[in-house]
């Protein structure tokens, strides 16, 4: 194994704020997916290895290694161990297990991952050789990527490398659409642009698909809740149109109509194949402003723009009734068709536990732990409303009490374990040693704090 390379890839991880975001996403998407009652690591990795293997080796492995950490966190961080090796338990144990793993996905993953380099360069060859239907796959995948925030990764390499096209312009040799349509634009003995900016027309569905589809969704809310989501269409509409972020509009129909966001990508991808074989040279990579920006200039010989406008608003049409019929018949509960009484809040794991036990007709599960008397302990804090913070070290339970005269040192020695109570204003620190995790964690469950940090 050639070690230098291995410790380049270190050195590149630390160096870019890239790969390092890319981790903190891939974390970020582990805890969620670990969120998701019967959620296991296979499970999760099948998820997202697919939106992983669209990009470069290391922002991949940055989504991977957060979602092992997110999965291995929440199977050994309740781990507590007694006497001596109390101190390696809850989350520091983590830590100790994930040495191993990582070494092991290090050492998998230098004999796997050319493997799933290859494909994913036979994909990029394959869409850039298939004509109208690769066209159709990339504008396709560009969309369904949205989700996990990977769909820059489908169309910058057509952008800027020769997956996009080589053309010489002003006697220069160029790769990459936008490479090749900015030169071009500069270049005045160009007529008109390449065929290789068609991997940049991606503004279609934001600039008057997804206005469309705002459209369908208020017409098909319930009368009553229409000047209620009527700002919020708006808001997302012009957002789309103007700027081309189309976020908003997406996340409101994603979750709770899926389908509905199948049919768009599918939409979005089919506009790129009928710029295609109308000739349409405009460019359009998001919003109006942009478009007035390249295209205008330029005129409409250069850039056939009229063309664009007009796919685009047959799109809008077809947004509209396509979805129109969708929700109506499938009755999808988009904006403002929610059923009647259905309750719109986030829960914490408490609660959902709660839920969960009373549709099942049992008790929510006690606590598991046996040996930290929670409620003497809280009580001789003085009670739930005195007590307005707690957090813990290595050894302390450290609280901050509204009233620090309220604490009952005698009980917390001789009732709760503690070995010393330190009064600082309104700190008060409890000394429990080595088990004060277990201890932490009993008070917060017992205030009402559970999953909360």
């Amino acid at each position: 194994m050639d070690f230098s390379l291995l410790l380049s890839s270190y050195a590149t991880v630390w160096s870019n704020p890239e790969v390092l975001l890319m981790t903190f996403i891939g974390a970020l998407g582990g805890v969620l997916l670990g969120a998701i009652p019967g959620m296991t690591a296979t499970m999760g990795v099948a998820l997202l290895i697919p939106f992983s293997f669209g990009m470069d080796l290391i922002p991949s492995i940055g989504l991977l290694l957060g979602i092992v950490v997110a999965y291995i966190h929440n199977r050994f961080c309740e781990t507590e161990f007694n006497n001596a090796f109390q101190i390696y338990g809850g989350t520091r144990f983590v830590f100790i297990v994930l040495i191993p793993v990582m070494v092991v996905l290090a050492v998998l993953f230098t004999f796997v991952w050319p493997y799933a380099q290859a494909g994913i360069n036979a994909l990029g060859g394959f869409i850039r050789s298939a004509g109208n239907f690769g066209l159709f796959i990339y504008g396709t995948l560009e969309r369904l990527l949205i989700p996990t925030g990977l769909h820059h990764l489908v169309y910058t390499p057509f952008l800027y490398t020769s997956l996009g096209g080589t053309a010489t312009v002003g006697g220069q040799v160029l790769e990459g659409a936008r490479n090749i349509y900015y030169a071009e634009i500069a270049d005045p003995s160009v007529a008109v642009l390449s065929q290789s900016v068609i991997w940049d027309a991606r503004g279609i569905s934001k600039m008057f698909g997804l206005i469309g589809a705002c459209l369908a969704m208020y017409q098909t809310a319930r009368p009553e809740n229409r000047e209620k989501i009527k700002p919020v269409l708006i808001t997302a509409a012009v957002t789309s149109f103007i700027a081309g972020v189309t976020e908003p509009i997406e996340f409101s129909f994603l979750f709770v109509a899926p389908i509905l966001f199948v049919v768009h990508a599918v939409l979005a991808g089919s506009s790129f194949v009928v710029l295609n074989l109308l000739g349409c040279r405009a460019i359009g990579p998001n919003g109006f402003i942009d478009f007035l920006l390249y295209n205008l200039p330029l005129g409409i010989g250069k850039t056939r723009w009229p063309i664009y406008i007009a796919v685009g608003v047959l799109y809008f049409v077809l947004y509209y009734v396509i979805f129109r019929v969708l929700i109506v018949k499938l009755n999808l509960h988009t904006l403002g068709r929610e059923a009647e009484g259905m309750e719109m809040k986030l829960h914490s794991k408490s609660e959902y536990k709660a839920k969960v036990a009373a549709e099942n007709g049992t008790a929510a599960a006690p606590a598991a732990d046996n040996t930290v008397d929670a409620a003497v302990i809280v009580e001789a804090l003085g009670g739930k409303d005195n007590i307005l913070k707690v957090t813990n070290c290595y050894t302390r339970l450290r609280t901050e009490l509204a009233d620090p005269d309220k604490v009952q040192d005698d009980v917390l020695k001789n009732q709760t374990g503690a070995s010393a109570v330190i009064h600082k204003g309104k700190n008060v620190q409890v000394v429990y040693g080595l088990k004060v995790n277990a201890v932490r964690k009993a008070v917060d469950a017992e205030l009402g704090l559970s999953g909360e940090e």
